[in-house]
């Protein structure tokens, strides 16, 4: 089984369909192989060794509107299809499929190990003694930049996101920094949401603990 899950996962599988030509990390891939292989009914979640999360998902507002409670998938859930945030992706894999689950994983872990260029970037501008809206129109633009480079060698994912940003922000790019500063308020609070994260994306790939405190479940 294990070999036939390096060979199938060898390569990152596009999130909205295709493959990409991006090698798997060997000790991501060993680590998400694991939590697979932990469930003796081959990771569907079902039965006594149905995967559980420490935090749940559901009581997180923000989290619950974009995702379902699925029992036959990996962690427990999938995308809403009527979510405006990630409802492209309900039937862009099988989340009841551990391999292709695994690959989702590892490409959402890759998102969020991006954005800590946000992180280094705020302190660089802190340092050479930039205002606080220039720091906010400036990771603003970062964070747009990472959403779309995770598709870069994923032309229609690309263009899918490219079009639901320009439905939902009128720019194909994600939303401007006017937009996000009507949006809430402060310049204070768009850099707040530059560093933040999709809480229903990471249920549906087993990250929601461990970016619990990314979250912050009840602010707007």
């Amino acid at each position: 089984m294990l070999q036939s899950f390096k060979r199938e996962a060898s390569y990152a599988l596009s999130s909205v369909g295709g493959t990409i030509v991006t090698k798997i990390p060997q000790g991501e891939l060993i680590e998400a192989y694991y939590k697979f292989a932990k469930s003796k009914d081959g990771g569907k979640g079902t039965g006594d060794t149905r995967f559980a999360y420490k935090n749940n998902p559901m009581d997180n507002p923000k989290a619950a509107k974009d995702i379902h409670e699925n029992p036959d998938a990996v962690y427990g859930f999938s995308p809403n299809p009527n979510s405006e945030s990630i409802g492209g992706f309900a039937d862009a894999l099988d989340w009841t499929n551990p391999e292709q689950v695994a690959q989702a994983t590892v490409r959402r872990q890759s998102y969020h190990d991006k954005n800590d260029n946000i992180i280094e970037l705020i302190n660089k501008m802190k340092n050479e003694g930039n205002s606080i809206e220039e720091i906010a129109r400036a990771v603003n633009n970062q964070r747009n930049q990472n959403r779309l480079n995770d598709y870069i060698d994923d032309p229609k994912g690309l263009e899918r996101v490219m079009a639901r940003n320009e439905v939902k922000y009128g720019n194909p790019h994600g939303p401007t920094a006017e937009f996000s500063f009507n949006k809430y308020g402060s310049w204070e609070k768009v850099i707040e949401k530059s560093m933040s994260a999709n809480p229903g994306m990471d249920a549906c790939c087993g990250l929601y603990d461990k970016y619990y405190h990314l979250y912050r479940i009840g602010s707007k």
